[in-house]
């Protein structure tokens, strides 16, 4: 919902306020008589294909084929039925995630269309989301055989559009999710060999589950960081969470702690539209225009025993479809200047480096603190965020009475290629309109999260969260924006 600032837009926000600070006390009281039970932020449903990927091969792994066990995150309800069901192979999980984020400073004031349309006020965002894992072996007797699928819900809007922004939501969970009750996310069948030395999958598959992927992403609320660093899917013809497309993906891993991936997958036009992907049951293929094809590889040690685990990463991939230049026109000359239709560039590519590691280890297991770091360079030519750095740091069961609450801190830096800056310079020079909701020239954004995520109870996390933009839709004509948020997580079953 939007609010105006007006006496009842007023009203609303500090009602809204009032409400947030209520959540807390409510948090306050839960957190201080409910006893912690183990689960965190990252086992939620969507993290799974990154969760296998993080995992080495154990310390003395056989050749046997099989299927890896499958994520199964502390739930409010656990049911002798779906003990059952596991016994036989078939895990379904169900979740729900909502994120309310409200600006507390004003946002910036003009006489255009563009800063007539901004407001101060507050968003709710949600996901509701089912997960079907089948091991085959054990239901049919298949070796090494699982099929995984996903579908969800979304509702609700974003709070950073209302002060100007485009680049970043203030709730990640807001977008791609067809605006539907049922949306399907993926469904593909999955092969483990070798004891998991080779694995084979192929189907309706989220290329950026597997590549640029890390289950650590989402212990944050915002779109720059969660699901992915958001320069990685910059193109738009990256498939990532919750848009899919049709996919074959090989990962080998030729070392226990080494693997290599890498996959072909369509890049079907409109992948985030509604017209295209509304349901996410459109199967036909009439659209795709050309393919992605990733390559990824990272060192993922267990220091210390395995008391402090890091994962390495390094990839690319290429885009083999036609896509616009962002400065030059089909002469060589500023398409902004000319008017002439933009030049055609037969490819492009995106590249990532990627590492996380636990630094420090706490009380059990599953506590420490652990660092982030990362970059994604994307080709100059034709892209939008022509590269983003990202850093956080992630301090969890610091306190010994509450081992499972995590602390988070998270920031990014996102730059725009040279060319769109300089394509929309000369557009508003002469009264044009820029592209991508510009209300004046795009050069650098940042965003900075602070969170703390409270184990409420079993299968429920309360997150009140901070968020702070700098330059906003990468403008330095627009002011900083501030945002106090509320994110919670309930794992149903």
């Amino acid at each position: 919902m939007w609010y105006d600032r007006n006496a009842s837009s007023a009203r609303s926000i500090r009602m809204s306020f009032c409400l947030y600070i209520s959540c807390l006390s409510l948090l306050c009281m839960l957190v201080w008589v409910s006893p912690a039970i183990a689960q965190v932020m990252d086992r939620d449903i969507g993290s799974a294909p990154s969760l296998l990927v993080s995992k080495p091969l154990p310390r003395h792994a056989s050749h046997k084929t099989s299927v890896p066990p499958f994520s199964q995150p502390e739930a409010i309800v656990t049911t002798s039925l779906s003990k059952w069901l596991r016994k036989w192979g078939i895990n379904f999980l169900l979740d729900s995630t909502n994120e309310f984020a409200g600006a507390i400073t004003p946002p910036t004031r003009g006489s255009t269309p563009g800063f007539r349309n901004y407001r101060q006020g507050a968003s709710n965002a949600g996901q509701y989301a089912m997960q079907l894992d089948v091991d085959w072996e054990k239901l049919a007797g298949v070796r090494g055989f699982a099929t995984h699928m996903v579908m969800i819900g979304r509702y609700g809007t974003t709070a950073n559009r209302m002060f100007g922004d485009w680049l970043n939501h203030a709730s990640e969970v807001y977008g791609g999710g067809g605006n539907v009750a049922v949306h399907l996310v993926y469904v593909y069948g999955e092969e483990t060999l070798f004891g998991g030395r080779l694995v084979i999958a192929a189907g309706r598959m989220s290329e950026i589950s597997d590549f640029a992927a890390s289950p650590l992403f989402c212990n944050f609320q915002n779109g720059s960081f969660c699901g992915r660093p958001k320069g990685i899917t910059d193109t738009n013809f990256a498939a990532g969470y919750p848009a899919a497309t049709w996919g074959f993906r090989v990962r080998g891993r030729p070392a226990r702690s080494i693997y290599v991936q890498t996959g072909l997958y369509p890049i079907e036009d409109g992948i985030y539209q509604v017209y295209q992907h509304r349901t996410g049951f459109k199967f036909n293929g009439a659209n795709i225009i050309g393919y992605a094809v990733p390559v990824e590889t990272a060192w993922e040690p267990m220091f210390m025993d395995g008391a402090l685990p890091g994962h390495y990463k390094i990839g690319a991939q290429l885009f083999s479809t036609p896509q616009r230049d962002n400065y030059f026109d089909i002469n060589g000359a500023p398409y902004a200047v000319s008017g002439r239709a933009q030049k055609q560039h037969g490819a492009s590519w995106s590249t990532w480096v990627m590492l996380d590691q636990r630094l420090l280890q706490y009380h059990t297991k599953d506590t420490g603190l652990t660092a982030l770091a990362g970059a994604i360079y994307n080709d100059p030519h034709t892209s939008l965020r022509n590269y983003l750095v990202y850093a956080a740091l992630l301090n969890r069961g610091y306190f010994r009475s509450r081992p499972y609450d995590t602390m988070g801190v998270a920031f990014t830096y996102t730059k725009i290629a040279q060319g769109v800056s300089a394509s929309e310079s000369a557009l508003l020079e002469r009264g044009a309109v820029a592209p991508n909701h510009a209300t004046g020239i795009q050069r650098s954004a940042m965003v900075l999260e602070l969170n703390y995520a409270v184990h409420v109870m079993s299968g429920v996390i309360f997150t009140p969260v901070f968020e702070y933009y700098i330059h906003p839709n990468a403008q330095a004509n627009l002011r900083n924006a501030a945002l106090l948020g509320l994110r919670v997580h309930i794992q149903l079953m």
